[in-house]
């Protein structure tokens, strides 16, 4: 799949392929994140009402989790703009279900994360985890991440050029039923991304998880979570290796994780 780009720096004309009346936007990086700069840029071309939602501090590896034995306080921060104490999933609740309950969002957009969210690492990812929420409350929602190098200034610009006008075009007509879009964009500059790909989820980098014990400055013991990721065997139309090539990828992502092979084969064992 082939599509061509024009890059996304003034508002949007009325003659635009898509257009929509509201947009909701969160993060999982924090109110106060670069990216979420940017996907306010992004929503802004398409759409005349923007609603952002996001956490007051950064929630990032918290998925769709949702805070059921803590209360949420929620802090005005402008014009439409709302910082919760909670995490990208209590947003997009507090979003849909509070502060837009008379006018839901006719989308939502979640990100942009720093760094892509690839394979497996996606069960973990807030951004991720607030465009499924989104799904469960029924409205159309992608997660957009972009990848970038450690050590190097993240490549803002190029979800920025770009992330409109995927947008408006995976956007127009029919919406499949019950999934939402991971976008990623790759770490090159805006004029060297390649066209989009349509990619499964595949395996991705993510290969562990590493707890480091320490000691804090009084003596009491701590442990830390890290992520461990690598190379991983990929298919070659996997999001991974795609995105490696400098593509933009988009996969369609649901909620259903039975293992088909698994179940034919559980259901043989017990006939």
């Amino acid at each position: 799949m082939i599509i061509l780009f024009v890059a996304a720096e003034q508002a949007m004309p009325d003659s635009a392929p898509y257009h929509c009346q509201r947009i909701l936007i969160t993060n999982d990086d924090g109110i106060d994140a670069p990216g979420l700069a940017v996907l306010e840029h992004i929503a802004r071309l398409l759409a005349p009402e923007v609603w952002i939602v996001a956490p007051a501090a950064d929630q990032s590896g918290t998925g769709t989790s949702i805070s059921l034995q803590d209360p949420l306080r929620i802090k005005p921060m402008g014009e439409r703009r709302y910082a919760v104490t909670g995490t990208p999933a209590d947003c997009v609740a507090v979003g849909v279900g509070h502060l837009l309950q008379a006018t839901p969002p006719d989308l939502i957009l979640s990100g942009v994360n720093r760094g892509a969210n690839l394979g497996i690492e996606t069960f973990f990812s807030g951004t991720v985890g607030a465009a499924m929420t989104g799904l469960m409350m029924g409205i159309r929602s992608i997660a957009l991440s972009q990848k970038f190098t450690d050590g190097a200034p993240v490549r803002w610009e190029t979800a920025s050029t770009h992330g409109a006008d995927v947008i408006r075009q995976i956007s127009s007509g029919e919406w499949p039923a019950g999934v939402c879009l991971n976008i990623n964009f790759p770490d090159v500059p805006p004029e060297q991304v390649k066209e989009v790909r349509i990619s499964r989820q595949g395996r991705g980098l993510l290969n562990g998880v590493q707890v480091r014990s320490q000691q804090d400055p009084r003596g009491f013991d701590y442990q830390w979570l890290k992520l461990q990721r690598a190379p991983q065997p990929d298919a070659d139309d996997a999001e991974t290796p795609l995105l490696g090539l400098g593509h933009i990828t988009i996969t369609p992502l649901g909620f259903d994780r039975t293992a088909a092979a698994a179940l034919s084969d559980l259901a043989r064992k017990l006939d």
